[in-house]
């Protein structure tokens, strides 16, 4: 599946589709552009792909060539990249479909449990851009009520935005009783891509360190069940993720030049989430870390997790004590390669 999709693709974008799009393009051959105005067949393939040259730029500049080398080389899409994932290949994907509609019968069990005892629910979904938040929020929301049960996905902040206090815009978006809120994305966009690129002051920064432990506090006061989960993707997986969204024109919205930029950025965004990590996994909010090179395992897992930790009534405690301890955990039992454990958590 993986290598043919990919022979597709290639074949598709290097063939001459011009000749059905418009008249003007009808007779347009595919040989080197010139003063007559014909079109190159890489000129096709970089309007229909415009990402591929900007990350194939990017690579070459910023990624070091044995990593690249490892991941163009890993041709199945079954095989795990990485050298420190607990497993070589990706979950089964029939084992993985079993259990998801388990879990789903078991999330939609916890919603109602939520629903009739008016119990809040906050989710956080934080990790470097192609971690596999997105997918995961969809297999925890599908089944869910709408009416209870809302996707939090912010925008950049407006002006009026910008002058309020930096929670403010968050704030509003907190459930009622009986509702569940999922934050693809959150407060920690200040830790980590606004640090990062400079899009926030040292000083807001900092001050955000000191006063997040205390405004998720007032959550967690409040009567919320908070839960602040860290997508771990590895620098292989993230690179093959994004070469494949390249060429993908389904998920080509995924990527922007920012996204593209942070591939260069790798031990910036590390230094920021080990910093995130000191400061705010509290007793009152910990952050759990998903090992999410398999995304199968990142969503079967995650789902567990929170499962496990909801005392609703009808539970399947077999299923969902399952959880793999070696993909989800606490951040001090769960952290990437390559990171120095002790600068993290050496208090």
């Amino acid at each position: 599946m993986k290598e043919k999709d990919s022979a597709s693709t290639k074949s598709s974008a290097t063939r001459t589709p011009v000749k059905r799009v418009t008249k003007a393009t009808k007779s347009a051959p595919t040989k080197s552009a010139g003063s007559n105005g014909r079109i190159s067949a890489e000129k096709l393939v970089d309007n229909a792909f415009p990402m591929v040259s900007v990350i194939d730029e990017q690579v070459r500049t910023s990624i070091p060539t044995d990593l690249v080398h490892k991941v163009k080389s890993t041709t199945s899409k079954k095989t795990i990249v990485s050298d420190t994932y607990p497993y070589e290949t990706m979950m089964d994907k029939r084992l993985y479909e079993q259990e998801m509609a388990l879990l789903q019968i078991e999330l939609v069990k916890m919603q109602t449990w939520v629903t009739q005892r008016g119990e809040k629910i906050v989710m956080l979904f934080e990790g470097r851009d192609a971690a596999g938040k997105g997918g995961t929020i969809k297999r925890f929301t599908e089944n869910l009520n709408p009416r209870g049960a809302r996707i939090v996905a912010l925008a950049k902040p407006t002006d009026e935005e910008r002058g309020q206090w930096y929670f403010q815009r968050y704030v509003q978006h907190m459930p009622s009783k009986g509702q569940l809120r999922f934050f693809d994305r959150s407060w920690y966009n200040r830790t980590g891509v606004e640090h990062v690129m400079g899009f926030c002051t040292p000083q807001e920064y900092l001050e955000f360190m000191r006063q997040a432990p205390e405004f998720e506090r007032m959550l967690v006061r409040s009567g919320i069940h908070l839960f602040k989960f860290w997508f771990s993707v590895s620098r292989e997986e993230q690179l093959r993720r994004f070469l494949l969204r390249a060429k993908d024109p389904i998920r080509q919205w995924k990527l922007s030049p920012m996204d593209v930029e942070s591939l260069g950025r790798w031990e910036e965004y590390t230094k920021a989430k080990e910093a995130m990590l000191f400061y705010t996994d509290t007793a009152d909010a910990p952050w759990n870390i998903v090992r999410s090179d398999d995304k199968k395992r990142a969503r079967i897992n995650s789902i567990k997790f929170l499962l496990k930790s909801i005392p609703y009534q009808g539970k399947a405690e077999e299923l969902v004590n399952s959880m793999d301890s070696n993909i989800v955990g606490s951040a001090k039992d769960i952290y990437e390669d390559g990171e120095i454990r002790q600068a993290v958590f050496g208090r």
